[in-house]
């Protein structure tokens, strides 16, 4: 057959016929290792006669740091190129133009950086963009290992709050108080032991842990519900392993007990060729699996990695997302026709579940278990852990001992089974790298001792996961990997007692009773009982404007996005916005009918607080120029209270509002539809301050009763009151931790889950009466009734 291609690239017809005239001369030698070196040559010979394309700079004040030879690793593909970084920007150039001439990532926008293993080597570099996204913005791996260090030292290095990546062990003390989930935890160790989306043959792997399949109701309680965890899959039917013993021992060398993996590309995609198809017909030459070969049923896969003599496969995170399309043929896809005659569509689900969405939520309920929390630690000894080799493996029929020559799965599957820079035959190492990509690859090696179980929290109910999915819950931010500032922030947290003040300025006439700063920690605002908006530097400890609207009070300040705009509350019922840049009021929005208390601001909506016994939501933007027309401020809804309004917090994803009355009632709204959740008197006298926990499933009060109360956002029920010896008149807290400022100016550091105060630091002269904490938790500002602000940092 003749085909006529029609070129979607530019550049010259001549060139892309000339190489397609080497690539065939290279498909006509013999050996696969000649062609391999002959297509290698050629593509070294066009990255040493090409460069970055500097004019793809998006900025012609850029400086470039560094540019070197890489490739863009894809699932089942690595795309080869020049990457660059600058001052500015990381770049990526393919060589083809594919997917789009140049992959530009703004350094700014990064969020995580990972060292990674490529086929064994230490080559990748893989960068997030996002902080609860399984798959990153680009996966880069490199020649050589020093190029790909020098990037990521230049990034990590860029990154102003970058902390050096947390260890196994570091998550691990989280998860065993009950701070991460299982599901967290396991994609943090996943991470940590180089697994990743954009690289099938080390796609992160999870457990099965139901092994009831049959059944028309899943009872969690029931242990016999469970897969035993304390064995790898391959040693669950101990007939079948006796069979396997038998197997090895007869076996010629090199031998190895497990003929398969438990994570390929090939299971991998096994499980979602529903919504990857075009990677099984990449990996399997364009055809697609026999039809009963296919992943048509839960019930029978579990049943064949169970009785099967070749499969030994564990699950993917896509078991406990929510996300049910890999279990769905919408796509339409003509997978063939079963023996039986029925055609192959979506995925046959087990008796107990009702949907797609109900598998996924039973499937991660079983994840999140009482069973599988007291047994996870088996596990992840078998697949992460000392039982991944070593002699300790050998008992467990799960690892590999070279010196006795008992290798459970293949020895090129284990970190350090090969040099393949030692290998100088062509074909040979081709087969080897081949074998090292598509038969599977064993985590890297995370723990070497035991690794401790979880424990059950005195404070249960803080830290146990919450059956609460409505969109009120801040759901994404539980199911993420954590990003550089969110690393940072737990170890900050973990040495919250530390906290130490480090200067202290008098600025104010009256008490202060807001602090906003910059985002580079620069400017610091504050408002105050003296009616004053006041700007502070930190560099020169020098006020530089002082500002009043009013002869009133102002009540709070925040900073909004951007750093080009400040509003103020203020206690004559109107809320002031000022331009930094023109150092004058742009904006007063009248939107009380009695004194403003507190205000908040989350995507471009702004929400006050009032005396007049009512929370405003109101949408829009102020003019960015003071001589623009005024925006108009569109009332979104009116949250009505008995009485006036003295707090209010958001949580992270700005869909919960908690506010606190003067008469001790917290309340919980849902902001989406603007409806009261629930109100719960729960202080006798004002309530001081509130804040939601990270993770939204929770509200921590203070009031004028010396009461710190934790409510559950779910049931609205008061789960713990603590009783401090004073009123606490502002808090912090990272759902277990908190730092409370009191009447007396100390501050205050809590151990909820202890039920304790774990530290006391004396401050201010007078009570503390507002607090501001840096995204990344290691520097604190506190504003008191002695007029004064105090800078705080954490000494590590």
């Amino acid at each position: 057959m003749e085909y006529v291609f029609e070129l979607d690239v530019s550049g010259k017809v001549e060139d892309v016929v000339e190489t397609l005239l080497q690539l065939h001369r290279a498909s006509c030698l013999d050996k696969l290792g000649d062609q391999t070196a002959m297509i290698t040559a050629i593509l070294q010979s066009r990255l040493a006669r090409t460069s970055f394309d500097k004019n793809r700079f998006q900025s012609v004040s850029e400086k470039l740091h560094m540019e070197c030879k890489a490739e863009m690793v894809t699932p089942l593909v690595t795309n080869p190129g020049h990457a660059c970084v600058t001052d500015t920007t990381l770049y990526f150039q393919p060589l083809n133009g594919y997917p789009k001439p140049v992959v530009q990532i703004m350094l700014q926008d990064i969020r995580r950086i990972y060292k990674r293993r490529h086929g064994l080597m230490p080559l990748g570099l893989e960068v997030f963009c996002t902080e609860d996204d399984l798959c990153s913005d680009i996966y880069l791996k490199f020649y050589e290992r020093q190029d790909r260090d020098d990037l990521y030292f230049y990034i990590a290095t860029y990154l102003e709050h970058h902390v050096p990546e947390r260890t196994a062990e570091g998550y691990t003390l989280q998860w065993q108080r009950g701070l991460l989930s299982n599901y967290q935890y396991l994609l943090h160790l996943n991470s940590l032991a180089d697994r990743s989306c954009s690289d099938l043959s080390q796609y992160p792997v999870f457990p099965w842990v139901i092994g009831d399949y049959s059944s028309s109701e899943l009872d969690l309680s029931n242990p016999e519900t469970f897969r035993d965890l304390s064995k790898p899959v391959g040693a669950l039917n101990q007939e079948r392993l006796e069979r396997l013993l038998t197997r090895y021992r007869e076996m010629p060398e090199p031998r190895f007990m497990y003929g398969s993996h438990y994570s390929s590309p090939g299971y991998v995609l096994f499980y979602l060729v529903r919504i990857a198809p075009e990677y099984m017909l990449c990996l399997q030459n364009g055809r697609f699996d026999n039809a009963d070969r296919m992943f048509n049923s839960i019930a029978e896969t579990w049943k064949n990695c169970l009785d099967g003599a070749t499969d030994f496969k564990e699950l993917i995170p896509e078991f406990y997302g929510d996300d049910v399309s890999f279990l769905v043929n919408s796509l339409k896809l003509d997978l063939g026709k079963r023996q039986g005659g029925q055609l192959v569509n979506d995925v046959e689900l087990p008796p107990w579940a009702r949907s797609p969405e109900d598998f996924l939520q039973k499937s991660r309920a079983a994840l999140e278990s009482e069973h599988v929390s007291e047994h996870l630690h088996e596990w992840i000894d078998l697949v992460f852990g000392y039982k991944q080799q070593g002699r300790d493996a050998v008992g467990a029929h799960n690892g590999v001992v070279f010196v006795s020559l008992f290798p459970v799965f293949h020895p090129l599957t284990y970190e350090g089974g090969v040099d393949l820079n030692s290998i100088e035959d062509p074909d040979e190492k081709v087969a080897m790298l081949t074998q090292i990509l598509e038969f599977g690859q064993t985590p890297r090696q995370l723990f070497v001792t035991p690794h401790p179980r979880r424990i059950t929290p005195k404070f249960k109910s803080l830290s146990q996961p919450s059956s609460y999915n409505a969109s009120t819950a801040d759901s994404p931010g539980e199911e993420s990997f954590e990003d550089l500032t969110e690393e940072s922030r737990t170890l900050a947290w973990s040495n919250i007692t530390r906290l130490e003040p480090q200067e202290q300025h008098r600025i104010h006439k009256e008490a202060v009773t807001g602090i906003a700063v910059s985002r580079n920690g620069s400017s610091i605002f504050t408002t105050s009982q003296d009616s004053t908006l006041k700007m502070f530097s930190k560099e020169s400890r020098m006020l530089q404007r002082s500002i009043s609207f009013s002869n009133m009070a102002l009540s709070s300040c925040l900073l909004l996005p951007g750093d080009a705009t400040v509003i103020s509350s203020s206690w004559d019922n109107n809320i002031y916005f000022y331009s930094i840049a023109f150092g004058r009021r742009q904006d007063t929005l009248m939107g009380h009918d009695d004194a403003v208390s507190k205000i908040c601001w989350h995507d471009n909506r702004l929400y006050s607080a009032s005396w007049d016994s009512t929370v405003k939501v109101w949408s829009g933007v102020p003019a960015e120029m003071p001589c623009a027309r005024k925006q108009h401020f569109e009332l979104l809804a009116e949250l009505e209270h008995d009485v006036s309004v003295d707090t209010i917090s958001l949580n992270a994803a700005g869909t919960l509002l908690a506010s606190g009355t003067k008469e001790g009632t917290v309340t919980i709204w849902d902001l989406t539809t603007a409806t009261l959740l629930h109100q719960i008197p729960c202080h006798e006298g004002t309530v001081g301050d509130s804040a939601f926990s990270p993770d939204s499933r929770h509200v921590l009060s203070t009031g004028a009763d010396s009461r710190l109360n934790v409510i559950d956002v779910q049931t609205g029920m008061l789960i713990s009151s603590l009783t401090a010896d004073e009123p606490q008149r502002c808090i912090l807290w990272d759902g277990s931790s908190v730092v409370s400022g009191s009447q007396s100016g100390e501050l205050l550091v809590w151990d909820l889950l202890g039920g304790r105060v774990s530290k006391r630091i004396q401050g201010h002269a007078g009570a503390v009466t507002c607090m501001w904490m840096n995204e990344q938790c290691s520097n604190v500002i506190t504003g008191g009734e002695d007029r004064q602000i105090m800078f705080w940092k954490l000494q590590y």
